[in-house]
């Protein structure tokens, strides 16, 4: 079964996470968004379902358990004889991705019920909601019919154009569910450590899909990029001034921040790759899922095969 190890906890989540992050910045948003967030979900679910059934093993090499289960220990700690750590690695490591994902969701739990005291308060147009504050802020807030939260001092930034193409852009997120995809990406990334370096990624996406979905909707795509800068500036400032640089120290604005890459893409958008090159991650996570299939196959066979 070690081969299992090797492919589903090595190899294939380093495949996932350089195939997403060539291909983020090189697809339609929205579909990219959807499809990546896919693969990367079902390769996390090939994780931990492979490091259950080798934790599963773990238990059965113990002569207590064993005899529990009617299994000989000594076959079944045979079948990982040359690599007798693998087994309780993969315990140690289920029981770290296990209380991430735990973390992850209390955290949105907790997030939620925050954002709910919202969905009370009178709205603008049905589905805004304006606070007295004088502090920059907006964002969307989920369930429901969905509110898109906005501050006074965020209006007062905003010219009328500004104004109407954040609201287009948060409008973007409730319908298409995005909090959805952000909150599978964090959970995945919280079954593997190398998933972690895709959230920020994954996060600029979705921000990227509904920028695309404003510029549609307004037809305005100067003006959106115009909306996001301001946006950025108030808010940033209104926390930490000066920290946001919108005109980055390099001209390969794809080393710059979120902002200025989201700005650059509005204005000099890419031409982008056909969708046919999802297929790639894709693959890869039926692949991972496939190999998932075939390692608890061979753990029953072994469990079978062990018992006395």
């Amino acid at each position: 079964m070690f081969d299992h190890f090797v492919w589903e906890i090595l190899i294939c989540p380093v495949l996932v996470v350089v195939a997403i992050r060539y291909l983020a910045d090189r697809l339609r948003p929205e579909a990219a968004a959807l499809l990546l967030v896919t693969s990367l979900t079902a390769a996390a679910a090939g994780c931990l379902v492979t490091l259950g059934a080798f934790a599963l093993k773990a238990v059965a090499e113990l002569p207590l358990t064993a005899s529990l289960l009617h299994v000989s220990d000594a076959y079944v700690r045979a079948d990982t004889d040359s690599e007798p750590w693998v087994s309780w690695l993969s315990l140690a490591l289920l029981l770290a991705a296990l209380t991430g994902v735990a973390r992850v969701w209390r955290t949105h739990r907790r997030d939620t019920a925050y954002a709910r005291r919202y969905t009370g308060l009178p709205t603008v147009d049905g589905q805004v909601v304006v606070l007295d504050d004088d502090r920059a802020e907006a964002f969307a807030v989920p369930g429901g019919d969905g509110r898109i939260v906005v501050t006074t001092g965020m209006r007062d930034a905003l010219d009328d154009v500004q104004y109407a193409a954040l609201l287009a852009h948060e409008r973007a997120h409730l319908r298409s569910r995005h909090h959805r995809l952000v909150l599978l990406a964090h959970l995945s990334a919280a079954v593997h450590p190398v998933f972690r370096l895709l959230t920020r990624h994954i996060d600029h996406l979705v921000e990227r899909a509904a920028d695309e979905r404003a510029a549609a909707e307004l037809g305005d795509r100067r003006g959106v990029a115009r909306a996001i800068a301001t946006a950025a500036l108030v808010s940033d400032s209104t926390h930490r001034v000066g920290s946001l640089r919108m005109a980055p120290p390099t001209p390969d604005l794809s080393r710059a921040g979120a902002v200025p890459r989201r700005v650059a893409s509005l204005i000099t958008p890419r031409r982008n790759r056909p969708l046919l090159a999802l297929a790639l991650p894709a693959a890869i996570a039926v692949f991972s899922l496939a190999w998932t299939v075939e390692c608890v196959v061979d753990l029953g066979e072994l469990l079978i095969a062990a018992r006395l």
